[in-house]
């Protein structure tokens, strides 16, 4: 059985002012670099071995996968379909925002100008169907970010929609899941 574990990103400034990153390419802070750092010894000694990282091409993400790589020696790559949602008009204002929180509950809106929940779920989906199909014994881990989280987590797990909402992981999170 394969399996995927889940890395977000390490912090970035718009975490720390608590703004929505999305598509922007917003870079890591210094502690971000450091959380990356120790995310690759962690998985080095929780003895976690992986075939293959994959990446979002944002940077905060790439580095963080670039960090793990370098330390683990796991190969890694970049793939387009771990990009963060593009949250359109909401970009760069606070997470919490209540008008945000409102349309973040349409999973049809695209945010004026950005991408819908059901298309993210569509690409994340098929990445992660693709992987299932083809990997076979492989191990993927999948450097990324928060919307993506809640995306794999779906993919593995029935959420309600208010769950689905609130679902988050903190900087260099690493969550574990199996193909059944």
């Amino acid at each position: 059985m394969g399996y995927v574990y889940f890395v977000r990103h390490g912090q970035t400034e718009w975490n720390v002012e608590n703004k929505i990153c999305g598509a922007t390419d917003i870079p890591l802070t210094g502690l971000g670099h450091r959380q990356a750092a120790e995310t690759g010894r962690r998985i080095l000694a929780e003895g976690i071995q992986a075939d293959e990282i994959l990446y979002s091409p944002l940077v905060r993400a790439a580095d963080t996968a670039k960090h793990i790589s370098d330390i683990t020696g796991i190969p890694a790559r970049m793939e387009m379909r771990l990009k963060e949602q593009n949250f359109g008009k909401w970009e760069s204002t606070p997470r919490d925002g209540l008008e945000f929180q409102k349309a973040k509950a349409e999973f049809c809106c695209r945010y004026e100008g950005g991408e819908s929940m059901l298309q993210l779920a569509q690409r994340i989906y098929n990445l992660l169907d693709e992987i299932r199909e083809q990997s076979g014994e492989k191990t993927y881990i999948l450097v990324a970010h928060n919307g993506i989280s809640r995306v794999v987590h779906s993919y593995f797990y029935e959420m309600t929609n208010a769950e689905f909402a609130v679902f988050g992981v903190k900087n260099c999170a690493v969550l574990r899941y199996e193909f059944n």
